[in-house]
């Protein structure tokens, strides 16, 4: 019986790849499976993935032109067999004994999620996005989207999933574009019958200068901004949708914004019942928007 699936989509990290795989391979829960979606890449990252797999059974490898991490992620689910499923980008790596601590807490609380510390690493700067000191389990909505820190961090690597609750809620990852990580998340933690905390294990993320996410095209940015705005659209037509009973005023869309050499000078943004104007990141004037 495969525990937990852990799906790495990969794309040109071969600095990164033995270290995240190791991290992986060397798991104190052995009952798991690897997936790794090579997503087109044009460096030596696939060579490594498949040296990998013939020295480890349990890794298994898909090969796609490259569609991005949605799609990536979404293929590596397809054939996941665990009764859990995680997520691990190509460039972070995790505790050894990661996955075995986040499925017995899940377990104990029969949990669609399991929560653990999130630390992002990079620029000689070491910070703890989200910090889990205690195990708890929480099932009121409000709860669980901030012990998830979901209006900031809608980190999607630092939890195992219920596969079963991802497929009955059909929670899939928005493919061909960036910031997928908001709506899967929203979507996730919306239907989870609980998110239970697990301490003193660690997901790192790896503030990789070269990621997809922090190329420096123009053209590069403007695709970055549409789609980050995009997905804040999307989680709060979801939100909207559901009638979710949360605090209103941490997810905010962007109706309309001025943005020079990339830096947003001024915008219109709405939330599930309120409107605010910013002007160089000062809040100007917010009201309930009588029109909801």
């Amino acid at each position: 019986m495969v525990k937990v699936s852990i799906i790495v989509p990969v794309y040109n990290t071969e600095k990164f790849l033995e270290k995240c795989l190791g991290s992986l391979v060397s798991q104190t829960l052995k009952e798991i499976e690897i997936i790794c979606v090579d997503d087109g890449s044009v460096d030596n990252s696939l060579n490594i993935i498949k040296k990998f797999a013939k020295e480890d059974s349990r890794i298994k490898v898909i090969e796609q032109e490259n569609k991005k991490q949605g799609a990536a992620r979404n293929n590596g689910t397809k054939i996941a067999k665990g009764e859990y499923i995680g997520f691990v980008d190509s460039d972070d790596w995790v505790d050894i004994d990661y996955y075995e601590k986040m499925y017995i807490a899940a377990k104990k609380y029969d949990s669609d999620i399991a929560l653990a510390t999130n630390i992002r690493i990079g620029n000689g700067k070491t910070k703890k996005r989200v910090n889990i000191e205690k195990e708890e389990f929480y099932t009121d909505l409000q709860s669980k989207f901030d012990v998830c820190n979901q209006w900031k961090n809608p980190c999607p690597t630092n939890k195992i999933y219920r596969l079963s609750m991802l497929k009955e809620n059909n929670v899939t990852w928005p493919e061909g574009c960036y910031c997928e990580d908001k709506l899967f998340t929203v979507q996730a933690v919306y239907w989870a019958n609980g998110v239970v905390t697990v301490p003193n294990v660690n997901y790192y993320y790896y503030r990789n200068p070269k990621s997809t996410v922090n190329l420096a095209s123009s053209s590069h940015v403007k695709k970055c901004t549409e789609d980050k705005n995009a997905s804040k659209k999307a989680v709060l037509d979801f939100l909207r949708e559901k009638n979710a009973p949360l605090r209103d005023g941490e997810f905010w869309e962007v109706l309309f914004e001025k943005r020079i050499f990339g830096i947003q000078v001024f915008s219109l943004q709405k939330s599930l019942r309120l409107k605010r104007f910013v002007l160089l990141g000062i809040k100007v004037w917010e009201k309930v928007d009588e029109n909801i």
